[in-house]
């Protein structure tokens, strides 16, 4: 599993300081795509263990969520990253442009986004957006948090 860049991100986890993974090898290609360099497979960096377990020894107590923008493609890498994020007692989500993930990504996920980029209907913070933000413990919808009242 490669990573294009690490982040820390206020607004994709509402209320949430996130450690945020771009993982390269998204085989979607959404027309307009604002990440298209995470098309390309093999590009970044190696997310080793070492790498990773130090990032979130770093920001513990200061970030609360750990979030994988794709990855789901590296089903079994990204199930222990998952895993070893709550172990440490972070929150976690996943960005996927995917309408669902296989239930054992499911099982680990606080939080998951799911649907293609649409560019007519817009993102979350759109009401006739055909993405989804989910609290996948409860199954409930969230995506009147990112919209602007």
């Amino acid at each position: 599993m490669n990573c294009h860049n690490f982040q820390i991100v206020l607004q994709e986890v509402p209320g949430e300081i996130s450690l945020c993974f771009s993982i390269s090898g998204c085989s979607l290609h959404c027309e307009g795509c604002h990440s298209p360099f995470l098309w390309k497979k093999g590009s970044g960096t190696k997310l080793d263990h070492n790498i990773y377990a130090g990032l979130l020894h770093k920001y513990h107590g200061f970030a609360s969520c750990v979030l994988f923008m794709g990855g789901e493609w590296h089903e079994q890498e990204l199930i222990q990253k998952l895993k070893y994020a709550r172990r440490k007692g972070y929150k976690t989500c996943l960005y996927t442009g995917e309408e669902e993930v296989v239930p054992k990504i499911g099982e680990q996920l606080t939080w998951l986004k799911t649907g293609r980029w649409i560019k007519p209907l817009g993102g979350l913070d759109q009401k006739r957006t055909n993405q989804r933000f989910i609290e996948v413990k409860t199954k409930k919808q969230l995506n009147h948090l990112f919209i602007k009242t």
